[in-house]
């Protein structure tokens, strides 16, 4: 499946359009992460734990779209867009979510 942030694909032509799909992954921070990571803050540098986790929820949610779109019988999703934020009592959880639209490429 094709997954772009553009509103088609090169060299192909949208055949329909299906509809707006979406995914989405809410992972929570535990303590000992948040203890580090303002460890790592105090000191400079990267915080690879978060980094790690941003990215295991950015690929939880591209995977949700694919799914939701393979169910309506798409095989590519166009315009797709990221969001991310932070969410919950202190801001302990990461939610990514993802939504484009699912086609039918010729």
């Amino acid at each position: 499946m094709i997954v772009t942030t553009t509103p088609n694909v090169d060299g192909k032509k949208i055949r329909s359009y299906v509809g707006i799909v979406t995914g989405e992954a809410i992972l929570g921070a535990n303590l000992f992460k948040d203890l580090f990571a303002g460890i790592r803050d105090l000191v400079g540098g990267r915080s690879a734990t978060y980094e790690r986790e941003l990215q295991r929820a950015r690929e939880i949610a591209l995977q949700e779209l694919e799914q939701r779109a393979q169910q309506l019988g798409a095989n590519a999703v166009v315009g797709v867009d990221l969001d991310y934020e932070v969410l919950g009592q202190a801001n302990g959880m990461l939610m990514v979510s993802a939504s484009g639209t699912a086609v039918i490429l010729e």
